[in-house]
């Protein structure tokens, strides 16, 4: 019998206190036992995960967006215990790219035949301690876009909320130059966005950005945009989606495992994990591969 604590986040999820109900009771009629924890502010999802290492749950099941997902993944890597993830949030980035349904009471159904798998996680230290990421880590437009969105419109209008502010954000888009140490190599970099990808979807199914570019490839994509202006960033937008197959110049890609981010001539500026702003630049990402298990959908094929 599978033992799990469904971690949920009232701040993100939908509908909270009836999904919660719904999701429990799939769960449970699936043999599972089921104990129920609803988080009560920032940070509190981890604080909860790390406090149940050693419950003897075989599943910590988060219920929210990337962020409540990675905060929960934040305290159990490294101990053997598997996440499950329910859509909720914003942004549900990780189990699309993962294959589970996108509502909550389809990824439970999913959850009770979904099998175990090793996915690659990004770390990144701080004073603080260590943060994860299993989607992207990033600094530049999207990191003060996410920082510049509220909440309350977050919680209303969702992906949508990101997106009209990018729309009339455009125009003010710069690009400052950036030091990228990959794996020890120097590179000298102009952009506006810098993002540090671990999943090539950014729309599950729909918008892959580059082909092999999985959670589970043993490899971190950096992917730099340089751009000024609203022309520019639309046209390095579509050089993005082409994957590196066009032959524009605003658009750099590059492949490691062990990265450190400097803006040395600029203002230190916002970085964002799985959505999340943490802290500012310079920071530094090296790679746990397959340092993460996660319960994946029955149509995600294992890169390894």
């Amino acid at each position: 019998m599978t033992r799990a604590l469904l971690i949920s986040n009232p701040f993100a999820a939908r509908a909270h206190s009836r999904a919660v109900t719904v999701i429990r009771d799939i769960l449970q009629r699936g043999g599972w036992t089921v104990d129920v924890h609803t988080t009560a502010g920032p940070g509190d999802a981890r604080q909860v995960a790390e406090d149940a290492r050693g419950a003897g749950y075989d599943v910590l099941v988060s219920h929210g967006g990337d962020g409540t997902a990675m905060q929960v993944a934040a305290g159990i890597v490294g101990t053997g215990i598997a996440l499950g993830l329910l859509p909720g949030g914003t942004g549900n980035l990780l189990a699309g790219n993962l294959r589970l349904p996108r509502t909550a009471a389809g990824a439970a159904r999913a959850l009770l035949t979904a099998r175990r798998l090793q996915i690659d996680v990004g770390v990144i230290e701080r004073n603080d301690g260590p943060h994860y990421f299993a989607v992207a880590a990033g600094t530049g437009f999207d990191a003060q876009l996410m920082a510049d969105t509220g909440l309350q419109a977050k919680r209303r209008w969702k992906f949508w909320a990101y997106l009209a502010r990018a729309i009339t954000s455009l125009s003010t888009v710069r690009s400052v130059p950036h030091r990228v140490v990959v794996d020890g190599t120097v590179h000298e970099v102009p952009a506006a966005m810098l993002v540090l990808l671990n999943c090539g979807e950014l729309a599950p199914r729909f918008i892959n950005l580059r082909r092999g570019l999985v959670p589970d490839d043993g490899w971190l994509d950096i992917v730099a945009v340089d751009a000024n202006g609203a022309m520019q960033s639309l046209s390095a937008i579509v050089e993005v989606l082409l994957g590196g197959k066009s032959k524009g110049r605003r658009v750099w890609w590059k492949r490691g495992r062990n990265i450190r981010v400097e803006v040395p001539d600029s203002m230190p500026r916002p970085v964002q994990l799985d959505g999340e702003v943490f802290g500012t630049t310079p920071f530094e990402a090296r790679l746990l591969a397959g340092g993460l298990p996660v319960l994946v959908g029955a149509d995600f094929k294992a890169h390894r």
